[in-house]
Order: structure tokens, then sequence, then C-alpha cells
């Protein structure tokens, strides 16, 4: 009986999700009609942070994309790495101490309301724990992984369907490629296995002597599947190179390091970065 009834709450939720996507691709088309015609790299953005996470992390893709995309599209696109509207702190707040089991206060020294960073999948905000450490805790959206599960199964069935009225396109396996990327997104949704793989990256930059990278550590006393807690770095972005200039005397060797630290675990480590975003 209760699996027959997750059935139903699950199906229910993936129609009202066919449905909402269906109505801001409408309220946007009815906008352009009527005249409310940005540039369209603007509008594609604005309507793909409406639809929310499967397509802010497709919007992710094309920022990170310039060998594939027009530049202005890339550009437009820059915004869906960090800047995607943020959610009320109520709602952080909830997913915080439903997940810890105690309240914001008992948890935290202090809990910043504004973002740090707001994406596809989480939002990030800076944070001190009772023993004054700075950190920063990352909190997984409500309903992701229900969302991704029904959009990528939406747009896999759009895929099947495009490459059976045009066989030509089969070759280059959308499908598949879609399948891909919901079984990656849906990895992104445990932030157990995250904490693991931050754990894990030191261990390997230890193993192969590299001195000039570090990841974060996890807290995990305050860590579970859809809240990661995890040791404060502060710094700049590497693609700013006049404020990196104030931060090291050798900007280049900075970004050769980045770069080494990369390729190395791609070639040596038991995962890699497959995401990078600029900066």
């Amino acid at each position: 009986e209760r699996s027959g009834l997750s059935l139903a709450l699950n199906t229910a939720r993936g129609g009202l999700r066919i449905l909402e996507t269906l109505g801001v691709v409408g309220r946007q088309g009815l906008g352009w009609a009527l005249g409310d015609r940005p540039p369209v790299p603007a509008l594609l953005r604005t309507t793909f942070e409406s639809l929310g996470t499967t397509y802010i992390k497709l919007g992710q893709f094309i920022a990170s994309s310039p060998s594939i995309f027009p530049e202005e599209y890339v550009e437009e696109f820059q915004r869906c790495l960090d800047r995607t509207p943020p959610l009320p702190f109520h709602y952080i707040r909830e997913t915080i101490e439903s997940e810890l089991g105690d309240s914001l206060e008992t948890l935290y020294q202090f809990v910043d309301p504004k973002p740090l960073a707001s994406a596809s999948i989480a939002q990030v905000h800076a944070a001190k724990l009772k023993n004054g450490q700075d950190v920063v805790i990352k909190v997984q959206r409500p309903g992701v992984k229900n969302v991704l599960l029904t959009d990528f199964n939406f747009l896999y069935f759009a895929a099947r369907i495009t490459e059976r009225l045009a066989p030509g396109l089969s070759r280059s396996a959308i499908s598949g490629v879609i399948e891909e990327l919901q079984a990656g997104m849906l990895e992104e949704c445990d932030f157990i296995k995250e904490a693991g793989n931050l754990k894990a990256f030191n261990v390997f930059l230890r193993d192969t002597g590299n001195s000039q990278a570090i990841a974060p550590e996890p807290v995990m006393s305050h860590t579970t599947g859809k809240v990661l807690t995890m040791e404060r770095f502060f710094g700049v972005p590497l693609t700013d190179m006049n404020v990196l200039k104030k931060y090291t005397d050798d900007p280049a060797g900075t970004l050769i390091s980045a770069l080494n630290t990369w390729f190395s675990s791609l070639m040596l480590c038991d995962f890699f970065h497959a995401d990078v975003h600029a900066g």
C-alpha cells in the first residue's frame, strides 16, 4: 500500500511539474507575442531560471561551452553559474533544522540570511560554528530530486520522438546525453557522497605531493544528504586577473597550478570534476 501511495504521489507531482513547465513556456511566449521582446539570449536565460533546477543546469552547460554556443549566449548564461534567484531564507532554515534535528541557533553561532551563491541544486550561506570556525552551508533546494526525475524523463521522451522524426539526429545520441546528465545530477543530490569526495580529494592531493591546492574539509556533525557544512575558504575568482594580482605575485603560475591539479585528477584520481565553471 505504501509503495502504491508513493507511486501515486510521485505521478501527481510529475504531472504538476509538466503543467508548471508548460505554463512557464506559455507565459514567456505570450509576453513575446504582446511585445515584451528582450534579446533572445536574455529571454532564454530568464525562461530557464523560471523553469528551475534542470534548466538552470543546462544554462550552466551553455555558459561553460564557448566552443559550442555563440558568445552572446555564453555571456548571458554566466548568470546561471552562481547568481540564480535565491530562495527565501525560511526555506533554508526549515531544511537545516529538519535535516539536523535542532534549531538553527543551537547548531550554529551565526548564519548569514543573505546567500553567498545560489545555483541549480543548492544555495550556499556563510556561517560560524559554535566554536567560532568559519564555515559555509550548502543547502539543497526543496523537491530537487523529483523535479530532476520529471524534467529529464520529459526531455528524454522529447529527444526520443525527435530522433524518430529526424533519424539523422540519432547519430548524436541526444537521448543518451540526457540520460548521462540525469545520472550525474542525481548524484549531485547526495551531499554525503560530496562530503566523502572532499575528504578523498585532500587525500589524493597529499598522496601526489600537491601543496598548491586544497579542498575544504566537511563538518560531518552538521552534514546530511541535503545539508553540507564545510570549512570556509576566502578567495577570489581566477577569472578576475586584476583582483588576483592583489593576492599573488604570480597570477599565471596560480592558473597553471590550477590546471595541473585538474589534469592530474583526471589521470590519477578515482574521480574528477567534470563540470568545471569559469573561475
